[in-house]
Formats: structure tokens, C-alpha cells, sequence
């Protein structure tokens, strides 16, 4: 008794210990959480180019700084982008702190992109100044370089007009069919405005749209010719609710409709689509934040849970992780219908092309991976270290990608690296042996090959040792 007693007891300290290193995308095939290495949440996204470009919370930088997620810290935000939506590149932080050193912090993105005049696209990126207002920031490109056009917050608690919505923080915007821009914003009470043709002003007065039980997390679409606008519910008792038969849970994401967003009184409720994470098996409450994305003919909604921190034992501190889930939207009828929470996740859309370049910090899973800026905005390097701060080193520093398709086959792989190391090639599993070896003895960067021999569509594995670092490969039939 004593002894099986000792082996339960080692299996659970053991377990604990392995779990704690392990990502839960790694050997479950899993599509959530969108990324493994770091803390995000409150997300929003833009398609450019054929990509789903996501931005985020960087959560991660309160990690660094605190046991607990009290978001003080945080004066960054995550980038990242997929074309399949489970092999997702990440384009580092947008260093809004630097870039607009007025800032308190900044929170909670909502991105929209216009062709302007001079024949480019240009983006809009609204986030949180904390809770006393809404910033703004603009670039070309969807990763950067960005800039802040204005020397203060576009909305702030000192705002003529916003009445008793004292929080003017989470802001969701919208650019309709006919190219002008609205944005909604606001805790505990909301107000919704018109954006000047600048995009970086008000053009109009701010409404309330009446949304009963408001709590934060704005958002807006435009579908089927209705202006959407998504927010979360407080955690108050909801048995006073009026806009429907059906009382919405607490914390939950709900939905209110209108094709004359200025007139208050137009706006309709529509229902609760996405109840919180803590009502789902295996998830834990925490606040509540989606954006509703159509991607390639498909409505996708993004939204974060705790499941990173919590599958990966790795803290208790409320720190978030994005994750991506299908959703039903009827477009005509312009309802959206409820949908879960999942570890699962979403299909992959299509297969990853070996036989282009692709970047390193390219990836469905990752273990014992760290990044660092690389040479310009939206590139980062890829080399062996914690993805936390306070996270052990595992044994194998390894990079997951799936669905990787070589069709009749490939004779070499390249990698362009640097320094003393190697990267190991493998396929299906992360315990499957290499098949090829690239090795990197350089201090300069350098394109180093390794032969191989790859048919058909496989999970693609590298496996990083030494202290090479990495920029991008590409496969070579």
C-alpha cells in the first residue's frame, strides 16, 4: 500500500512537473490557443493580402512583471497572422509606449484598413489607454512600422459629450460599404460615434445604443447591411433584463443590430452568442472579449480564455490566451448564433507550401521557443530559450507545423541561421527521428542546406539545439 501510494504520488508530482512544460497544442492536436508562447487577449483582426492579420493584449508583459494580470504593465501589443488558421505567424509587439509615449497603457486593439488617396492601404489601429480613454495609431503595413498621428487619446474621459460614460476605453470600430468609419466605446455605459473622414476624429455626436447590463468589450460589424455592435455583459444579476424573453448569462457576449446607428432608439437586441469560458467544461471564468471575423467565406469568432495558464500549470494570475472557434452568421437575416468555447479549436483551411519561404517563427505549436525583434517591423528571430519568464527551459526547443504538403517530393531543406547549433528535421511526431540535420557554425547569417527525402502531406517538426539562431527555411524539390 505504501508503495503504490509513493508511485501515485511521484506519477502526480511527475505528471505536474511535465505538464508544466509541455504546450497543450503540442501532442493533442489542438488548434487552441492560437498562440503557445505567449499571454494575449482582447482581440481583433484585419484580412491584407490573403492573411488574417490578429491583434491582442500582450498579456505576456504583465506576466513578466507581476504574479497577478492587474494590466498596469502592459504598454504593448501582439501581432500575428495565419492563412490557414492553425499555422500562425507572430509578428512580435507593436511598442505603443515608445511610439506614443503619453500612453498610460494600452489595451484591447480593434483594427480597420482603408485604400486612401495616395493608392495605399492604410490602417487604423484604436486600443485602450487604460481606462481613461481610446488611442489611435497608423501604418501602411499591417505589422509597422506604426505611428501615433495625434499627441493624446482621440476620446478620453474629458471629451465634450460622452455624458456619464465616464470609461471611454475598449473601442470597436467599423468601416462600412461606403467607407465611413464608426466606432463604439465604453465601460459600463457605451457610446457609439461617427469617425471623421481622417479616421482620427469625431464626426458626430455620441449616442447610447442602450445596451442593457453593459460591462465593457465594444465591437462593431457591418453585415447584410446592418451595423452590428458586440459587447459583454456585466457579472451583475441579469433578472431585471428587458431586451428579450431569454436573460443572457453573466459575463457572457450579446448583440444589438441597426442600420441608423445615430438614432438611439433604433438599436435592437439580438442574443447572447458566446456565454463566458468559466461556463464550459474545463475552462475558467475570467472577463469576456470577441471579434467576429468572416475569412475566406467562413465567420470565425476570436475570443480568449485562461487555457493556456491553466493547461500548462503555469500560473493562477488571470493571464489570457486568443483562441479561434467557427460561428454560424446568417447574413441575411443578420443573427448570430451561439457557439462554444473549444481546446479543439478550428480545421485547418488549407495546407502549409514548403516550397516557399516561410518564417521561422511560423508555427501550430511550440516548446522551449523564445523570439527576438528582427530587422524590421513584423519579423522576429526564432532561437532556444523560455517563452516565460518564470518557465522552466524543457530538454528539446521544438517548432510544430501541420499539414505540411510536399506533394511528389523534396531533395533539400534551407534554413537561414546563425551561430553554433543545429536544427533536426522531423516528421509526424515530435519523438519521430530526423531526417535531416541542418547545421549552422556561422556568426554571420547564412543559408545552410541538409538533404532529405519528404512525399505527401505530413506534420512538419523542427527540433533546435545548440545556440543557432533563425530567420526563415524553405524546402527544395
Amino acid at each position: 500500500m505504501k508503495l503504490r501510494y509513493l508511485s501515485i504520488l511521484l506519477t502526480l508530482v511527475l505528471g505536474s512537473h511535465c505538464s508544466a512544460q509541455v504546450s497543450p497544442k503540442l501532442r493533442t492536436g489542438y488548434a487552441n490557443p492560437i498562440l503557445d508562447h505567449v499571454f494575449t487577449a482582447d482581440p481583433t483582426a484585419v484580412e491584407f493580402g490573403g492573411r488574417l492579420y490578429v491583434y491582442g493584449t500582450n498579456d505576456s508583459e504583465q506576466y513578466e512583471h507581476s504574479e497577478k494580470n492587474s494590466y498596469e504593465k502592459i504598454k504593448t501589443l501582439a501581432m500575428m497572422s495565419t492563412d490557414d488558421m492553425v499555422n500562425w505567424t507572430y509578428h512580435g509587439n507593436i511598442p505603443v509606449g515608445e511610439i506614443a509615449p503619453w500612453v498610460i497603457n494600452s489595451w484591447a486593439p480593434s483594427i480597420v484598413s482603408r485604400v486612401e488617396a495616395d493608392g495605399k492601404t492604410h490602417f487604423y489601429l484604436y486600443f485602450s489607454n487604460s481606462g481613461y480613454g481610446t488611442g489611435v495609431l497608423t501604418s501602411t503595413s499591417p505589422v509597422g512600422p506604426w505611428t501615433s498621428p495625434l499627441n493624446k487619446s482621440l476620446v478620453d474621459a474629458q471629451t465634450e459629450g460622452l455624458g456619464d460614460c465616464n470609461v471611454p476605453f475598449d473601442p470597436g470600430a467599423v468601416i462600412d460599404d461606403n467607407g465611413v468609419g464608426w466606432i463604439a466605446l465604453g465601460g459600463g455605459k457605451c457610446r457609439i460615434a461617427r469617425l471623421g473622414k481622417d479616421m482620427i476624429s469625431i464626426d458626430s455626436e455620441f449616442i447610447n445604443p442602450r445596451p442593457q447590463h453593459h460591462f465593457e468589450a465594444n465591437e462593431m460589424n457591418y453585415i447584410g447591411g446592418k451595423y452590428v455592435y458586440t459587447y459583454n455583459t456585466d457579472w451583475q444579476d441579469h433578472s431585471d433584463w428587458e431586451l428579450s424573453d431569454e436573460i443572457p448569462t453573466t459575463c457572457c457576449m450579446a448583440y444589438m443590430t441597426s442600420t441608423t446607428p445615430l438614432d438611439s432608439m433604433s438599436w435592437r437586441y439580438g442574443n447572447n452568442y458566446l456565454k463566458n469560458a468559466g461556463d464550459f467544461p474545463g475552462f475558467t471564468y475570467t472577463n469576456n472579449h470577441t471579434h467576429l471575423h468572416k475569412y475566406r467565406g467562413k465567420w470565425y469568432v476570436i475570443y480568449h480564455t485562461e487555457m493556456l495558464q491553466d493547461d500548462m500549470q503555469m500560473a493562477d494570475g488571470g493571464f489570457r490566451s486568443l483562441m479561434v472557434d467557427e460561428i454560424n452568421v446568417d447574413e441575411e437575416k443578420v443573427h448570430i448564433s451561439p457557439t462554444d468555447v473549444t481546446k479543439k479549436g478550428v480545421n485547418q483551411i488549407q495546407s502549409l507550401n514548403p516550397y516557399i519561404k516561410q518564417e521561422a517563427e511560423t508555427a501550430a505549436a511550440t516548446e522551449g521557443i523564445k523570439f527576438e525583434q528582427g530587422d524590421k517591423a513584423g519579423n522576429m528571430y526564432v532561437c532556444r530559450g523560455k517563452a516565460f519568464a518564470k518557465h522552466g527551459l524543457p530538454d528539446e526547443s521544438i517548432i510544430l507545423l501541420r499539414k505540411v504538403d510536399f506533394g511528389k517530393g523534396s531533395k533539400k531543406v534551407s534554413a537561414m541561421v546563425k551561430g553554433k547549433g543545429l536544427i533536426e528535421v522531423r516528421l509526424d511526431s515530435v519523438d519521430s527521428p530526423a531526417i535531416a540535420t541542418i547545421t549552422s557554425l556561422g556568426t554571420d547569417w547564412e543559408e545552410c542546406m541538409a538533404k532529405c527525402k519528404i512525399s505527401g502531406e505530413h506534420d512538419l517538426i523542427f527540433v533546435m539545439k545548440g545556440q543557432v539562431k533563425w530567420d526563415y527555411w524553405k524546402f527544395k524539390r
